[in-house]
């Protein structure tokens, strides 16, 4: 996701449009393609605890998501260099999607989502934002033809009623008509990140885009914090981890190598071979992984009603393959 951070759940966060080679990821077999897109949402998904422990030190999640940003971008900056080792024409010539992906995958799905959870709890925050898999799937009708058969439409029911269980929003009123309306921001974005990451040309390799545009996001989250749009607290203290005491330091580093640089590079490279449309359902396990991460890790435990809505999810996203398949 896309990629977003919460102090219980992490949520932040995949044909072509122009006339290009065939990419070699097309030829890459699917299970290869979704265990990348489980990878990266496995990772996703552990953004959850390292913040935990730095938000209940005082860090604004603005604040340890610019910084997750920030030294992912920093540090993917000598691999993408030499990948793109007698190829940059190739950033050159796609620059535009790298540009657009790191302002509305990366920056702008952020500041929705910070904007949302100020108006909204948590969880009904994710939910609306997880809305982003029928964005993609209105996106590849109208703008791919590829309209959703009976059995993608039942898969996403699936889905979504998994997901309503496993983040337990029943019951949960407080609804607020601007906290919805940067949810549905925050759903568009974590849309772009698959719709980008599945179109972008396959001769730029994924560790080049997620560079551009985690330093593209990294900028504009900055540029965010400094006219106030989101606050950017980072204290520099040590913090509780996993029932110790540690400096800031380790959290922050987890934060940026696990649930940034390998999440990222992972999440463009599965969802070229899976395409958008089943990469956004995939993606609903980033929220499954995260609440079985919060439940090993930090002791919060899963209650019958979120297995069975894991169950449910799987199941889901099981028909969206098997649809996608035949």
């Amino acid at each position: 996701m896309a990629p977003t951070s919460s102090p219980s759940v992490a949520p932040a966060g995949q044909h072509r449009e122009a006339p290009v080679a065939v990419r070699p990821a097309a030829r890459r077999p699917q299970w290869l393609g979704l265990t990348l897109a489980l990878v990266s949402f496995a990772t996703f998904g552990t953004s959850g605890v390292f913040a935990s422990a730095l938000l209940a030190a005082g860090w604004s999640a603005a604040g340890a998501v610019t910084a997750r940003v920030g030294i992912a971008a920093a540090v993917l900056t000598v691999p993408a260099l030499l990948a793109l080792r007698g190829r940059a024409h190739v950033l050159r010539r796609t620059w535009r999607p790298v540009v657009a992906y790191g302002l509305l995958a990366v920056a702008a799905c952020q500041v929705a989502y910070f904007n949302a959870v100020a108006h909204l709890d948590v969880a009904v925050a994710l939910l609306v934002e997880y809305l982003a898999t029928f964005v993609v799937v209105g996106w590849m009708w109208l703008r791919h033809g590829q309209r959703p058969s009976p059995l993608v439409v039942v898969g996403a029911g699936l889905s979504v009623t998994g997901l309503v269980l496993v983040l337990d929003v029943i019951g949960a009123v407080r609804v607020d008509v601007v906290g919805l309306l940067w949810g549905l921001g925050a759903a568009t974005g974590l849309a772009v990140f698959f719709v980008l990451a599945a179109h972008s040309d396959g001769e730029l390799p994924p560790v080049v885009m997620a560079w551009g545009g985690l330093s593209v996001g990294a900028v504009t989250l900055l540029a965010a914090g400094f006219v106030g749009v989101v606050p950017l607290a980072a204290p520099r203290v040590d913090v509780e981890f996993l029932g110790r005491t540690v400096s800031w330091v380790w959290p922050v580093l987890g934060l940026s190598l696990v649930a940034a640089v390998v999440a990222y590079v992972t999440g463009i490279a599965g969802t070229r071979i899976l395409g958008a449309r089943l990469s956004s359902f995939v993606g609903l396990t980033e929220v499954l992984f995260a609440v079985v991460f919060a439940w090993v890790l930090l002791g919060q435990a899963l209650s019958p009603l979120q297995l069975v809505g894991g169950a449910v999810i799987l199941a889901g996203v099981g028909l969206v393959k098997y649809a996608e398949e035949h």
